[in-house]
């Protein structure tokens, strides 16, 4: 019998994750799933830990690292389940996360995407994302990222886009809207394919009862390493570029230019100079490659020019609203 449910767990050199990742997995109440890992050429034992352990788990190997983007679809295309849930290996799961999820699917039709209540790993009073928005800047956002958890975040509701550490895509969505672009590798994968959904039509839904302890770039070393710096400055772009109806530009522009600087002012400031100008180094070796992924982007888009810019307004107030909350969080801690 087909399982209802794929759940796709990259990994790379993540042998010290996987016990508590997948034990919890064991956990849930909902039982109609299957366990898919993808494997980007791990040299730490993952695969052989993986097999003696958990050998329900089917393994995908795909020899080398070849970036996350590449990792969810090779786990994507190796399932044929009417859901598809992507996992960070760093997590664990509230028993009743994958439930919440099928709940909200099989409840909301009208949308693609289902993001889940991402929570502080080290510190669960606090929140690692609850939805992902998109500012008018052109950088994805976490909302609630680094909150304390409060009732506001308890609410079901609409967001702009799911943070792949742990969301649920269904299968119809992915085969119109199209995977992760792995010319992406890693960072903003999941903020390109949360705009692509949008401008087909399909909204996210965040479920608030969905929880995952989240540890968060456990696998690159930070968030301020230099791979995340440049593949996030390179890809924050690129997203842009592929995505933005050109009758936004002029909306979104100034926005745009000023979190450009700032986003130079912050690489500086945190030693990141020389990994950022890399980043947007590549983003315009990238950009005829974007510019040519565009048009078939554009030709498909369902939502007007006006729903566009009006989505982006919200989202983007969203997030200035969540950052403004967190920098309050911090001085009232103090």
């Amino acid at each position: 019998m087909t399982p209802r449910v794929t759940v796709v767990i990259p990994n790379w050199n993540g042998e010290r994750f996987l016990r508590l990742c997948l034990g919890s997995l064991q956990d849930q109440s909902f039982r109609a799933f299957e366990t898919i890992m993808v494997d980007n050429g791990s040299v730490d034992g993952s695969i052989a830990f993986v097999k003696e352990h958990f050998p329900g788990v089917h393994v995908v190997p795909l020899g080398e690292n070849r970036g996350i983007a590449a990792a969810f679809n090779a786990g994507i295309e190796a399932s044929t389940a009417e859901y598809v849930v992507l996992l960070n290996n760093d997590t664990e799961q509230d028993p009743g996360w994958l439930d919440a999820l099928v709940r909200a699917a099989e409840d909301h039709p009208e949308s693609g995407l289902f993001a889940s209540k991402l929570v502080d790993f080290h510190d669960r009073r606090v929140l690692d994302g609850a939805g992902d928005a998109m500012r008018l800047s052109g950088l994805p956002y976490r909302l609630g990222h680094g909150e304390r958890d409060r009732v506001r975040f308890d609410k079901p509701g609409y967001v702009f886009g799911a943070c792949a550490a742990a969301a649920l895509y269904r299968r119809s969505m992915l085969d119109e809207v199209g995977l992760f672009d792995e010319d992406f590798v890693s960072y903003c994968e999941d903020g390109d394919l949360n705009f692509r959904a949008q401008l087909v039509g399909y909204r996210c839904f965040y479920v608030p009862d969905a929880v995952v302890y989240h540890m968060g770039s456990a696998s690159t070393g930070g968030k301020r390493s230099p791979t995340a710096t440049r593949f996030g400055s390179r890809n924050s772009f690129s997203l842009l570029v592929k995505n933005l109806p050109l009758s936004a530009v002029p909306h979104v522009l100034p926005f745009f230019v000023t979190g450009q600087l700032v986003r130079l002012l912050t690489a500086a400031a945190t030693g990141s100079l020389r990994a950022h100008l890399e980043g947007l180094a590549g983003a315009w070796r990238h950009l005829p490659l974007m510019i040519e992924k565009r048009a078939e982007i554009q030709r498909r888009k369902k939502l007007s020019d006006a729903e566009v810019r009006r989505l982006l307004r919200e989202s983007s107030l969203a997030a200035t609203t969540s950052i403004a909350r967190r920098l309050r969080d911090r001085v009232v801690s103090r």
